[in-house]
This record gives structure tokens, C-alpha cells and sequence, in this order.
């Protein structure tokens, strides 16, 4: 199957709004085993939209069309479908109904525009909306299948899991069977990721590779279908194994997790504990282990040092370190995992202290440069790394990203 995005309103054509929806509704689709093979966005016209639908009915075998929905005058996909189909629209009572009780649940009073939302193209089938006032529908033009479905992200995607992926499942067939698994990496670019995986098309004939640039990270994807799921889920374990070696140490999840979850993942099952002294990075670190549930486990301190006193006052680095080798060193970023872990009793410590631009660089110590310090139970250490991105974030995505793939490998056996 074969699939079409379409994103309605000024709004998403303009760029005054970011269009989220059509990525995750690709997300989904891609999962549920159909291959989206174009997205398109278009504005408020009605003639633009009978045109558009017409096309994609036409060329694509399943369609999700976002936004257009709503009770004001420039809220036209159901009056472009009708005129797509060359039909009336009929009032739904059902929805209408639904509508009035959604209204009276939140004590507010209904506008007679709102009637409009139940309206739909005669022999539509109607995709309730638990979450708003807006019903979606799916109808059939041409050889497409279209699922209409509102633009406020939150209700597009409960419907798009509750009303949409069960009924493409249906139209698939019961035999149909399709697997993704993805593979998380980090440390190599993705030309070199690509180079790793020379061979994978004759190896493995029967499956699809792609990569997709999650910066910092790489992830590896390997699709498949068959009507035999043991065979299929044989097989994709098998590729993944490949792929693992072919990765080495870069691996970091089998399972597509990211950094900081595989990290927390292994910190808990070690039964240790984090401390983080961030300088460069801004409190980023912290940012990115605090995002993954349950981190309060194994997570017990921040510290953003960014002035050299607090790196002295609060985490004991020294005096002359700072003043024979600066505060972008191996040595004080050294002291200064040392110190937060002292301050925070746990079991390791987390250090950076770098330059991510665009000023405070020098000949010796260009945009780019970052220290990582890590403390164990046994040692401790620092390392220097030197990245040539011209964009502050960036920096410190990569900074914060290289400093939890060196905690990574040092829980490993593999800090080398």
C-alpha cells in the first residue's frame, strides 16, 4: 500500500505554523507497513483542494488529509470531498449530537457554526473525535481511500490510533505482516554508517535498510514483511545481529533507545548513581537524563559550574589547575567530576567544559573543543574532543551526547 499525506490550511502553507502532524502521521503509517510516498500541503482554497483530492485519488492508495475541519468559513475538506465525489453534504445526527454533548460536558455554549462540523459527503463513513468538537471521515475517491482527520495534533492523534491504523490494518488483510526495528548508534557520521553497512542489500534480499539522522545520533532501520511472522522475526534478529557487529562499540541499542535511556537502563540495573558537573553544556546533560521516567533512580544532581569560581567554590578544582591549563582541560574536567561526585556521594560523575562558539576560542583551543571528566568508584580521568560545527547548539547537543556515550562505554568495559 502505498500512501499520501495532505496538510490543509493558510496557516501550515504559510510556515506560520510548523507541520508536526504529517511526520508523526508518516511515523505511523510507515509502522503500520504502508509506504508514505508523498507529502503535500496546500492553503484554504476550495478549488486547490477538489484538485488536490482528485490527484491523490488517483495516484496513492491510502490518504490522511490533516486540519480543515472546523466551524469557520475557511474550514473546507468536507465540502472539497463532496465536491471531489460529486455529492451532497448531508447532515450527520449522530455527530451533531456528539457535538452538543461535548458542549454541554464543558459548559460552554455551542455556536450555530459549529453545526457545520456534521456535516459530511453523502456515504461517508464518520470517525468520532473523543477529544474535541471536530468529527473526522473517511471516503473513498477514486482508487484512495482518504482519512479526514482535524489538525489540533493532541486529537489528530487519537484518532489516527483509535479510528485509522485498526481500519488500514483491516483493509490490509489478516496475513499481511510488517516489522520494523530500529538501531540506535553513535560516534560515527552517516556516511560512515552507510559504508559499515556495504553489503546489507545481498545479505539480506528480503529486507529494507534506511538510515535516519536523529542528531546526535544515527538510526539504523531495517523493514520487512511477510505473511509468516516467525520467519520474518528470524530473520530481522539475524540482521540485527549483523548490524551490531558492523557497528562495534557505536552500537548503542538493539531497540532503537536513545542515550540517556540506555544509560539510565544500566545505571539501575548496576544499582548506581549519577552526578553531573556541566559547563559548556548548560545544564544539558541533566536536561536529556531527566527526560527519560524513573531517572529519580539512579539521578542525583545537577551542577551548572559555569564560572571558574563556582568550579573552585562548589566542586574543589584547583587554583593552579585553572590557571596553568584553563578552564578547557582534560585536568579540570578531571577535578571536576571528581568533585560532583564527591559533593553528591554517588557512584559516578560527570563532567564538561568546552568552548561551543561562536566566541572564547583560541589557536590552541578552536570553537568545537570539549573536555569530558568521568569519575568511578576506581578512577578518574578526563578526555579531549574537538568537533568543527559553526552552531552553538549543536555544540552542545554533541557535547552533552559524547559525554554520556563515554559513560556508556566506561559501564561497558569498552571508555577507550
Amino acid at each position: 500500500m502505498k500512501a499520501e499525506i495532505l496538510a490543509t490550511g493558510d496557516e501550515i502553507r504559510s510556515g506560520a505554523l510548523v507541520d508536526s502532524n504529517s511526520a508523526y502521521i508518516s511515523q505511523e503509517l510507515e509502522a503500520a507497513g504502508v509506504e508514505v510516498f508523498r507529502h503535500s500541503c496546500v492553503g484554504d482554497d476550495l478549488d486547490v483542494l477538489v484538485d488536490i483530492l482528485k490527484e491523490i485519488g488517483r495516484r496513492a492508495d491510502i490518504s490522511v488529509v490533516t486540519g480543515g475541519l472546523g466551524p469557520t468559513v475557511d474550514d473546507l475538506s468536507s465540502e472539497a470531498a463532496a465536491r471531489a465525489l460529486g455529492v451532497e453534504l448531508v447532515l450527520d445526527e449522530e455527530a451533531l449530537a456528539a457535538i452538543e454533548a461535548w458542549f454541554r460536558s464543558h459548559k460552554r455554549p455551542m455556536s450555530a457554526s459549529n453545526r457545520k462540523q456534521a456535516y459530511f459527503p453523502k456515504g461517508a463513513r464518520r470517525l468520532d473525535n473523543p477529544l474535541g468538537t471536530a468529527p473526522g471521515f473517511e471516503v473513498q475517491i477514486g482508487r484512495c481511500r482518504f482519512f479526514f482527520l482535524p489538525g489540533v495534533p493532541v486529537e489528530m492523534r487519537r484518532m489516527l490510533a483509535e479510528a485509522v491504523i485498526p481500519r488500514i490494518r483491516q483493509l490490509q488483510g489478516s496475513r499481511h505482516v510488517y516489522r520494523i526495528r530500529s538501531v540506535s548508534t553513535f560516534g560515527y557520521p552517516e556516511s560512515v554508517v552507510n559504508e559499515k553497512l556495504a553489503g546489507f542489500e545481498e545479505r539480506f534480499a528480503d529486507l529494507k535498510l534506511g538510515l535516519r539522522a536523529k542528531f546526535p545520533e544515527i538510526h539504523i532501520r531495517i523493514y520487512g514483511q511477510s505473511d509468516d511472522a516467525t520467519t520474518l522475526e528470524a530473520r530481522l534478529e539475524e540482521a540485527c545481529r549483523w548490524v551490531a557487529g558492523q557497528m562495534g562499540n557505536r552500537l548503542v541499542s538493539l531497540e532503537g533507545k536513545s542515550l540517556e535511556s540506555v544509560v539510565g537502563q544500566m545505571l539501575r540495573e548496576r544499582k548506581a548513581s549519577l552526578a553531573v558537573a556541566e559547563s559548556c553544556t548548560g545544564g544539558l546533560i541533566a536536561h536529556h537524563i531527566t527526560s527519560v521516567p524513573g531517572s529519580s533512580d539512579y539521578f542525583l544532581l545537577s551542577a551548572v559550574t559555569y564560572a571558574n569560581e563556582a568550579k573552585v567554590r562548589l566542586l574543589g578544582v584547583s587554583d593552579d589547575t585553572l590557571a596553568s591549563e584553563g578552564a578547557v582541560s582534560e585536568e579540570t574536567a578531571r577535578q571536576m567530576a571528581e568533585g560532583v561526585r564527591r559533593l553528591s556521594g554517588a557512584t559516578y560523575g560527570l563532567s564538561t567544559s568546552g568552548i561551543a562558539g561562536p566566541g572564547g576560542a583560541t589557536a590552541e583551543k578552536p570553537v568545537g573543543t570539549v573536555c569530558v571528566g568521568l569519575a568511578t568508584p576506581a578512577t578518574s580521568f578526563g578526555r579531549r574532543y574537538q568537533f568543527f560545527f559553526n552552531s552553538r547548539g549543536t555544540n552542545k547537543l554533541m557535547f552533552s551526547a559524547l559525554a554520556l556515550d563515554l559513560l556508556r562505554r566506561e559501564l561497558l568495559g569498552k571508555a577507550v
